[in-house]
């Protein structure tokens, strides 16, 4: 077993405790009943649990995993003895704690090179490890350079070697001038491209026009990749602010203080999405195969726009975040930037319309195999990701850091990465709304991993893809503070709360990279950089 890394983490309360920790393991397949494991040799090692989630479906399970591949090899749907397996091979039973397979984040502001006082591989990808995230895909923006090159996406790859405690992937940008890259980028394997609407904040990614985006469509029209969208632009009649995601001035006539968050809502109404996702859906017939995605939906206003355009064939998905899902406008202290992201957080029947859209679109599931279940025909809100956008705590101009608290000039973005299992979990028990933990894995891992292309190693436990496994106590609470937030700078709307499950071991392709009561692997991080190009990618 690898040697780890001692941290303070161990810090949960749990009414399933158990002792028995060590390996584990990941994907499933059809098992015979009486299963001839004489042949197994030394190699592999052995996870199992009383409640595993295999081909998302929760059962008994046991998990073979190669230790030269880092490949699930076999999975039964039962939980084996230890008897089963030839003397000296790795095994632990970890019931009655949930294995499950490992999370992915596809949208991640890593912001190396350029501003990793902001943030950086080690430690954002730490804090995913923390939080059995196994996969993260890098956005385009916030680093310096930009990922809207070749140059610039070699730069971001060199900066990430040797650093990452988990697996990570990159997502190309769109910007005005840099069609002639695109091409080029998903042949360094990128796993999407991403365009802003608005002005992003930072002055090395601007936004793209109408004809920006007709432009990249056209050169993409052919590719394996995806073309993803902040969706956000200024209606033609608003009394809102100028065209800016982050800093912007307040409006001319203000509906309030600028360190009250209802007058920072008020300036940035859901009109501002819809307009903004009518303009992508009118382009879509440009190139009607490339899958189009809607990044960190918040209004939903956008559902029966998102829905009918689904009905009218058009290729087109969306996301939404953790922090929609849990945090409610008239929650927010005046002055506590830490809830500023854009789009914003909005009021709580808007929360609760964005868990109905992700109910009423759960799969129909076949009764024999999760590979023949039937996704709604229209539904389009697929998957949960953190948007973790992190900045230093002089920008977020915090009054406990003498700031001003003006949420017109603080900087935009929540810091969650490594929180959203539990945040997730949390809430649907608070909600008592049905969602399973088989749901959550379906929205941070299964799907998640589709909408980058990894669907063929990621997202599932099942023979052949990577071992990437999370055990999960999902009685265990844990307080959010600095010693479990992991992230670089300390600060999340997230900070002192009380959240249920807890991570207790992640495992990165059939090696445990974290433990709750060991901390991280002594050897350092083993993560690899996901630059295969991608393969055409089917109707979505």
């Amino acid at each position: 077993m690898t040697s780890m890394d001692t941290g303070d983490f161990s810090q949960a309360t749990s009414s399933n405790s158990s002792s028995n920790y060590g390996s584990s393991a990941t994907t499933p397949s059809t098992a015979p009943t009486t299963p001839d494991l004489s042949t197994e040799r030394s190699g592999i090692t052995v996870l199992a649990s009383s409640r595993t989630i295999l081909s998302g479906r929760m059962t008994g399970g046991t998990i073979l995993i190669s230790l030269q591949t880092g490949k699930v090899i076999s999975v039964f749907n039962s939980v084996l003895p230890e008897s089963e397996f030839p003397l000296g091979t790795p095994y632990r039973d970890y019931s009655p704690l949930i294995l499950l397979p490992g999370l992915v984040d596809a949208h991640v502001h890593l912001n190396e090179p350029g501003r990793t006082e902001w943030e950086g591989f080690w430690t954002g990808t730490r804090a995913a490890a923390f939080g059995g995230v196994t996969t993260v895909v890098d956005m385009p923006l916030n680093a310096i350079p930009p990922t809207t090159t070749v140059a610039g996406f070699r730069e971001k790859a060199r900066a990430a070697e040797g650093q990452c405690w988990v697996d990570v992937g990159f997502y190309g940008g769109i910007v005005p001038g840099n069609a002639a890259e695109l091409k080029a980028l998903v042949k360094e394997g990128v796993r999407g491209f991403k365009g802003f609407l608005i002005d992003s904040g930072v002055d090395e990614f601007p936004a793209v026009s109408s004809a920006d985006v007709a432009i990249a469509m056209e050169e993409l029209k052919g590719e394996s990749t995806i073309l993803m969208f902040h969706a956000e632009m200024i209606p033609p009649v608003t009394d809102s602010v100028g065209d800016a995601v982050q800093t912007s001035d307040p409006p001319l006539e203000p509906h309030g203080p600028l360190s009250s968050y209802s007058t920072f809502l008020a300036s940035r109404p859901p009109s501002f999405e819809t307009y903004a996702i009518e303009e992508i859906l009118s382009l879509a017939h440009v190139a009607p195969q490339l899958p189009l995605h809607i990044v960190h939906l918040s209004a939903v206003e956008a559902i029966p726009i998102l829905r009918n355009a689904r009905r009218r064939g058009v290729n087109v998905t969306a996301e939404t975040c953790f922090h929609y899902l849990s945090l409610a406008a008239d929650q927010v202290k005046d002055g506590d930037t830490r809830h500023k992201c854009c789009p914003p957080i909005r009021e709580k029947s808007n929360q609760d319309g964005l868990w109905q859209e992700l109910l009423r679109g759960r799969p129909i599931h076949s009764t024999t195999d999760i590979d023949a279940d039937q996704l709604v025909n229209d539904a389009f809100l697929r998957t949960i990701v953190s948007d973790h956008s992190p900045c230093t705590a002089g920008l977020k101009l915090l009054p406990s850091d003498s700031g001003s608290g003006d949420f017109f000039s603080a900087w935009g973005g929540i810091s969650s990465v490594g929180l959203g299992l539990p945040i997730l979990w949390t809430e649907s028990q608070k909600r008592n709304n049905g969602v399973t933990i088989e749901d959550i894995v379906n929205w941070c891992s299964r799907e998640t991993a589709k909408q980058v292309g990894l669907e063929a190693s990621k997202g599932d436990l099942k023979v052949g893809l990577d071992g990437d496994v999370v055990v999960f106590d999902d009685e265990a609470e844990f307080k959010v503070e600095p010693s479990t937030m992991l992230f670089r700078n300390k600060m999340s709307p997230y900070q002192d709360r009380t959240l249920k499950g807890v991570v207790r071991e992640t495992w990165v392709r059939g090696k445990r990279v974290f433990s709750r009561d060991d901390g991280f692997a002594k050897d350092g991080p083993s993560g690899k950089l996901l630059v295969e190009p991608r393969t055409r990618p089917r109707r979505v």
